[in-house]
């Protein structure tokens, strides 16, 4: 964590000590930089760190303990999230989040690695604030469209850093040889006669939230950046309402155009935010291969048409008298014209949720979420996930 915080300065006057190369940039001198800590280095390199760390936070550093003395689960090799041990917190000093590394050879490059700016505490006597987990347990809604290829990063908190408003977090992941051929061999014609990759490389922002499946959602004032590219964020935020500034609404992002296609240099994304009280964010990235709303109708085929005893056991049950309504239903009127195209139904379909008879055309209503994703019934204007659809035989 003392190499963490380093600025380039100080790391190039590390490796320079050790005899090690200190040309490259900020990443690539903290991954050396690491490696030697890692692969177990002299006193004398220790000695240098611990001087270098009180150079520049002359007050932070007389409690630690010896840096021998620091577990070695601090560097995770499994890139699993393991909270730093209780005694780098000796000296009453912020605990700092851990630092994942893989280990680097040709066949696996560095899978997600996470790099945390140390910053020092402003009041030594502040109790220190509840460190959210480096990876919580943050599950994202599964996106028709999309289907999970590899897990490049998975969720991982956006921590505070500083008392600042605008915070800044790095973030590091490589790809492997064989998911650069899958990008590369993809590069296809989507719909609307443009060219892209149906492998891509996607972002994902939500809620750092454990109790149920969250929705992209974006923090306040969000910037991304790319391997140093601004990445456009599309989608404009709606107009101010009462002079409130209202929140954009949250897309995964395909970030794939900005992304080095190759598995010898790793890739950075740079995230800056606003930080709000009481709302932390956690972000992910995947490797996912895109659908069309043909495919996806294909799969909707595939599930089955649902019997057409149940449409008629659904209306029987609507038909019979309730003893306790005074009204009772003597007809139910189907339209066989979709309410979305205005023309008849080719292939009529409903939400299982749904407890009306009418039902839409599913070729409409996915080409519809293709273009902008509500699954919203259009009928009853309830929830209509891909998930509960059936074919309506």
């Amino acid at each position: 964590n003392m190499v963490s915080s380093f600025r380039v300065s100080e790391l190039q006057v590390l490796l320079g000590f050790a005899g090690r190369n200190k040309s490259g940039r900020k990443h690539d001198l903290l991954m050396r930089a690491l490696h030697l800590l890692k692969s177990g280095c002299s006193p004398a390199v220790q000695t240098k760190i611990r001087e270098l760390y009180r150079r520049r936070y002359p007050r932070t550093v007389e409690g630690l303990s010896d840096l021998s003395a620091i577990k070695p689960s601090v560097f995770n090799l499994d890139n699993s999230s393991s909270p730093v041990e209780s005694d780098l917190g000796a000296g009453g000093i912020l605990p700092l989040p851990s630092t994942s590394v893989a280990p680097q050879s040709p066949s696996s490059p560095v899978s997600s690695v996470l790099l945390q700016d140390a910053k020092p505490p402003f009041e030594m006597q502040q109790p220190s604030p509840p460190i959210p987990p480096v990876h919580p347990d943050v599950q994202l809604k599964s996106l028709p469209f999309y289907d999970v290829l590899d897990v490049l990063i998975k969720p991982t908190s956006l921590v505070q850093s500083s008392i600042q408003r605008f915070q800044e977090k790095f973030f590091i992941f490589a790809l492997t040889p064989q998911q650069v051929r899958e990008i590369c061999i993809s590069r296809d014609f989507l719909p609307g006669g443009r060219r892209d990759y149906t492998v891509q490389v996607q972002l994902r922002l939500c809620l750092a939230e454990t109790s149920c499946p969250q929705e992209d959602n974006y923090p306040n004032s969000l910037c991304i950046k790319v391997n140093g590219k601004l990445f456009p964020l599309l989608g404009y935020a709606p107009p101010p309402k009462n002079g409130i500034e209202q929140k954009r609404p949250g897309r995964p992002l395909n970030i794939t155009s900005l992304v080095r296609l190759s598995s010898a240099v790793p890739n950075q994304i740079s995230i800056s935010w606003a930080s709000e009280i009481g709302k932390s964010y956690s972000m992910s990235v995947y490797l996912v291969r895109q659908l069309t709303s043909a495919m996806l109708l294909q799969r909707l085929k595939m599930k089955g048409i649902r019997n057409p005893d149940h449409s008629r056991a659904l209306i029987k049950e609507k038909l019979t008298a309730d003893p306790d309504s005074e009204i009772a239903t003597t007809s139910l009127r189907v339209s066989l014209m979709c309410p979305l195209g205005k023309m008849r139904l080719t292939i009529p379909c409903r939400a299982v949720t749904c407890t009306h008879l009418q039902c839409f055309d599913a070729a409409l209503y996915l080409q519809m979420n293709e273009k902008k994703p509500t699954w919203i019934c259009p009928v009853c204007d309830k929830k209509a996930a891909y998930e509960s659809l059936i074919l309506d035989g």
